[in-house]
């Protein structure tokens, strides 16, 4: 078989497993196939407890917001934002706003009325360009700004989860975060195509003591432009003198 027929073949069978994950998650009463991505994740890591205080970062379409409400029972709740409005979801408050904004960043502390939260799932993702160094770049600050909000509301022990896409800048951000819990580590959930460059960023058991409100969009920033070279500073040339001078014909 030729090149093109076996890329064509591979693009078949992405394309099967996707759809067999949306009749899946369409059988079960969830939004998107994504939903089974938590899933995985929660059948890894157990994240999510009964009685907990979860906020759903990007939220929409709901996938997500259900299956957490179904892990968090009764006792607990979902708050969840997205700039796109979501159906509703029982048990849960579903946001409209910018989660990097003052404004909607203060609902979410309104609706939590001071109470901690146990968890944050984040399966956010910027509009994409097309332009891969561009697009990984502010998927990658919206991940720093996200930790920087909601880790200082974020009870001892609590977990956090975000969606990453490969590529500059991963390694730098997970060095920021790995000193504010005790295991961080990458997954991919089977729920994610094989071709895809995403995984999930899974940080446990976070120490608040151990943050300190530091920034971690600062630090990461700072730990990407030292990798890529940006604060180097090149040295002037030294001033070297010389005895050359232009001398003038003389005219009679």
């Amino acid at each position: 078989m030729a090149n093109g027929g076996l890329h064509l073949a591979d693009h078949w069978v992405e394309n099967h497993k996707r759809d067999s994950w949306r009749r899946q998650a369409k059988a079960s009463g969830y939004r998107a196939r994504s939903a089974f991505k938590l899933k995985q994740i929660q059948e890894r890591f157990t994240l999510l407890r009964e009685g907990d205080i979860t906020l759903d970062v990007g939220c929409h379409p709901g996938g997500w917001a259900q299956v957490a409400t179904e892990l968090v029972g009764e006792s607990g709740w979902v708050i969840g934002v997205d700039l796109e409005a979501c159906q509703p979801v029982e048990g849960s408050i579903l946001l409209v706003g910018d989660i990097t904004e003052a404004h909607t960043q203060q609902r979410v502390l309104e609706e939590l009325n001071e109470r901690p939260l146990n968890s944050v799932i984040s399966d956010i993702s910027p509009n994409i360009t097309g332009k891969w160094d561009m697009d990984q770049a502010v998927a990658m600050t919206l991940v720093a700004q996200v930790f920087d909000f909601s880790l200082p509301l974020l009870c001892k022990g609590g977990s956090f989860v975000s969606k990453l896409f490969q590529g500059v800048g991963v390694e730098e951000l997970i060095d920021v975060v790995k000193p504010f819990f005790s295991d961080v580590r990458r997954f991919s959930p089977h729920a994610s195509r094989n071709s895809s460059s995403e995984v999930y960023l899974v940080c446990r058991n976070f120490m608040p003591w151990k943050f300190r409100k530091v920034s971690v969009l600062e630090g990461y920033e700072t730990a990407l432009n030292l990798k890529l070279g940006g604060d180097d500073i090149e040295e002037a040339p030294d001033i070297i003198t010389s005895s050359f001078s232009v001398r003038k014909k003389k005219t009679e």
